[in-house]
């Protein structure tokens, strides 16, 4: 491997552990420290840290394309099948070495798989899908009640992280790590109950408008439970809904976009297209631009600014053919962010985009 290489593969690793997996880094150092601090002390942080990123390392694997990356990341490797086979093997491993040889290897195999699986398990709550059950199932697992990044969850176990490992808090170590993780467990608990709150607001508006839909979601809105964003796929497009909890029913905001999902209908059995088909569970939305036919997962997102959208099709001497299937990105304007918080507490504050935005 030459050296830009080496650098690039760094930078990456850098960008989606460090940056994009912090919770992760302090969930499971809360999770290892509750399982083997009184044996290993702060060792047992450093073990957290690294077992609880590690799952997400399948980000490095290429599955054959960007919908296969897509819809196979949190596959084998966020598995609680999978981790259950590994955690002996790595406990075996870490065995070798003398430091580790206070624990014994059942203890070690519980705390490894409890790391791996709780990192597994807080993936679950967001809207992206986990195979929990892999191989057996490739089901995508999303309850949806959190956003990827939200403080209100990350900042107690941080907190504690940074007490338990640059402070002498020896006294009342495992106190402060035992409020972190119940705090932090509380917030997924108050997220699930905010999810039933804005559901049953939604449903009761759609009611009242007579509108019959196919399929809907609801995720938070970016590092927030109060405001959430949902969708409800109809056979002509979709309802993008924004709900404040602060919201009546007569207050939701609900903005049609029409689609042309009936472009994909001459590519049913293409792979791809199934695969994503099945992994957005039907939230997705169609559209054309040039010449190009663009398939997007409504779920992560808004509209107009959709995280991840693929090229399914290509019109070539009037005819729709495959596409290349490569990834368009076009993400929130973090200048929008204002607007989202503003929403929050002002139903007034219109979401809705004036001129639509297709992926780039």
């Amino acid at each position: 491997m030459q050296y830009n290489e080496i650098c690039n593969v760094l930078g990456y690793l850098a960008k989606e552990v460090l940056l994009d997996s912090l919770t992760q880094i302090v969930l499971g150092s809360g999770v290892a420290y509750a399982a083997l601090g009184n044996k290993l002390g702060r060792k047992s942080l450093l073990i957290g840290a690294a077992f609880g990123t590690l799952p997400d390392l399948d980000v490095l694997v290429n599955f054959g394309g960007d919908i296969e990356n897509f819809v196979y990341h949190r596959s084998f490797s966020h598995s609680f099948l999978i981790q259950w086979l590994v955690s002996p093997i790595f406990a075996w491993l870490l065995l070798r070495m003398n430091w580790a040889k206070c624990v014994s290897m059942k203890r070690w195999t519980v705390a490894l798989f409890l790391v791996l699986s709780t990192h597994s398990l807080l993936d679950s709550f967001t809207v992206y899908g986990t195979q929990l059950l892999w191989p057996l199932s490739t089901h995508p697992y999303g309850i949806s009640s959190v956003f990827i990044i939200d403080p209100a969850y990350t900042l107690p176990l941080l907190l504690s992280f940074i007490l338990l490992c640059f402070l002498r808090v020896n006294p009342y170590a495992k106190q402060v790590n035992t409020t972190a993780l119940v705090l932090s467990s509380a917030y997924l608990t108050w997220s699930v109950a905010a999810k039933w709150l804005i559901d049953d607001r939604v449903h009761q508006a759609l009611v009242s408008q007579n509108i019959v839909f196919e399929q809907y979601e609801s995720t938070p809105s970016p590092l927030n439970t109060l405001l959430w964003r949902s969708v409800a796929v109809t056979q002509k497009g979709h309802y993008e809904i924004y709900t404040s909890l602060f919201d009546t029913p007569e207050q939701i905001n609900m903005q049609f976009y029409p689609t042309e999902n009936a472009l994909l209908s001459q590519f049913d059995d293409v792979k791809q297209v199934e695969l994503l088909k099945r992994f957005t569970k039907g939230l997705y939305g169609v559209y054309r631009q040039d010449e190009r036919v663009i398939m997007s997962d409504l779920r992560m997102g808004i509209e107009g600014y959709y995280v991840f959208s693929f090229v399914v099709a290509e019109q070539k001497n009037q005819q729709l053919i495959a596409g290349q299937y490569e990834k368009l990105t076009n993400r929130l304007p973090l200048n929008k962010l204002g607007s989202i918080f503003a929403r929050i507490t002002d139903p007034s504050v219109d979401l809705a985009l004036t001129d639509r935005t297709v992926p780039q």
